[in-house]
């Protein structure tokens, strides 16, 4: 018995150990990008790798009479919402961008992955003139089915914006998203990088020149799941970021400079992009000593002094366990968005030895990048539960995701359809693990305890999104290139 109890415990600090001095990057960075081939609509391609997904949504736009298949389904349901769906390819294209040079062979499952999201913004935005397609599939009638894609028998209503329904939101994160990916596809696919471009200028244009929120136009189509909190001046200034970035038009600059008195918030992601616009533009103040675009190096500065735990302004809270913790429903949402910024902006500081101070505290590129490693390597199994957030890395991984296609079985296990209620017995409340491995999904996380009952109910830490994993490969390709 002793022999065993020793035994037990030198092969739990071995791994353990193992876990906290080598999380292996390279391989969360493969298995963050095939998450998102569980998550595609549409046609599956021949090269499809997790099997246990097939076709779904091929006549999704029959309802508007256009062809709106393909794209990502949000997170665990079966709705395609083009405003995460968009700020996802927005942070794929930004991390292959900034870190694509570190990715190695898996810069062509990038391209893919932002590819399939861009092929279908691409058809929301030029389907039908004076309009820009936002979504497919009722999300209130979806969300009270637990069913396959495959099976999908929901009504797959079609939502859009138009002049007289703006979504300046919606619409300059389209922008942003093609902008973003038309530099990705410049030099391998000039064709494609100038189409999406010229899309991406004519949606900005649109969002511009129709100014309004979304969540006004459509109410309950898209509250309270992607209500737009923050209004749509974040969006305008990020969108004239991104094309500022893509055109270096000097009309895009004036753009950036007149939207430029905003808001200084704590946080970022799909809704709130102003802290994503700051770092992205600092760029130019930090490579290029551009005099005129100091005042975003110094509105992303305090930023950072606002997520770094020994900063005089920081108004973020860490765990015991030491993540950061912002909100309580998908917290690693924020974790890897804000992650991101960590990471680039100590590139941008590493290449012209750059430091500054929050009050007496000196920041170098190497106090970022610690706690963005911080972050990333709880994440991966490095935390009080040695359970890691994303599917199937590591030893120890969420069983139980909040997601319908993984947690029923796969048509080729289960021919027969299993319709809008038939999901919920015996699977949904089921104990057992998911049948099909959703693998590099990153689920909403823990509590603020650092606790995780691995329960699918529980969609605020259970469930998956397009969005946590979006803004984590970049982070992950960051921390892969230097190992």
């Amino acid at each position: 018995m002793g022999n065993t109890l020793v035994g037990l415990f030198l092969f739990t600090f071995l791994l353990v150990g193992s876990v906290q001095c080598n999380p292996d990057y390279r391989d969360a960075l493969a298995k963050s990008l095939l998450f998102f081939q569980g998550q595609r609509s549409g046609r599956v391609p021949a090269g499809q790798q997790l099997k246990w997904r097939s076709n779904s949504g091929l006549f999704d736009g029959r309802l508007a009479n256009v062809d709106l298949s393909g794209g990502y389904y949000d997170a665990g349901d079966n709705v395609k919402f083009n405003f995460p769906m968009a700020y996802t390819t927005t942070m794929l294209s930004w991390g292959t961008i900034e870190f694509g040079k570190r990715m190695g062979p898996q810069i062509k499952e990038a391209r893919d992955a932002i590819r399939w999201a861009t092929d279908y913004l691409l058809k929301c935005a030029t389907s039908t003139p004076g309009r820009l397609y936002v979504g497919v599939g009722d999300p209130n009638v979806d969300h009270k089915c637990w069913e396959r894609p495959e099976d999908m028998d929901t009504v797959r209503t079609v939502y859009w914006v138009s002049p007289n329904k703006p979504g300046s939101d919606v619409a300059a994160e389209t922008a942003a998203a093609l902008a973003a990916a038309s530099i990705v596809f410049r030099r391998v696919d000039p064709t494609y990088s100038k189409k999406l471009l010229r899309t991406a200028q004519q949606v900005y244009h649109f969002a511009l020149q129709y100014q309004g929120s979304y969540s006004d136009s459509l109410g309950s189509a898209v509250c309270p799941f992607y209500c737009s909190y923050s209004g749509f001046k974040d969006e305008l200034l990020w969108g004239a970021a991104w094309l500022f970035r893509a055109t270096n038009a000097v009309y895009y600059y004036n753009l950036v400079k007149s939207l430029g008195a905003d808001d200084q918030p704590d946080i970022f992601s799909w809704d709130n992009k102003y802290a994503g616009a700051h770092v992205f533009l600092s760029r130019r103040a930090l490579l290029n000593g551009d005099k005129n675009f100091d005042q975003y190096k110094q509105e992303a500065e305090n930023f950072m002094c606002k997520i770094l735990p020994n900063s005089p302004s920081s108004s973020t809270q860490y765990t015991q366990g030491g993540l950061m913790y912002k909100l309580p429903e998908s917290n690693l949402q924020y974790v890897t968005s804000i992650t991101f910024l960590l990471t680039t902006y100590s590139k941008y500081m590493s290449a012209t030895k750059h430091t500054f101070n929050c009050g007496s505290v000196l920041v170098t590129p190497n106090t970022l990048r610690s706690i963005a490693k911080r972050q990333v390597d709880y994440i991966l199994g490095e935390n009080p539960l040695r359970l890691s957030y994303m599917v199937g890395y590591g030893p120890y991984f969420p069983k139980r995701i909040h997601h319908r296609g993984s947690s029923l079985p796969s048509i080729a296990a289960h021919p027969q359809t299993i319709g809008c209620d038939g999901g919920f017995q015996p699977f949904f409340h089921s104990m057992n693990p998911n049948p099909n491995i959703l693998i590099g999904a990153v689920v909403g996380g823990p509590n603020q305890n650092d606790g995780f009952p691995d329960d699918r109910s529980d969609y605020s830490h259970s469930e998956p999104a397009t969005y946590i994993n979006g803004a984590f490969v970049g982070p992950l390709a960051y921390f892969a290139g230097i190992h």
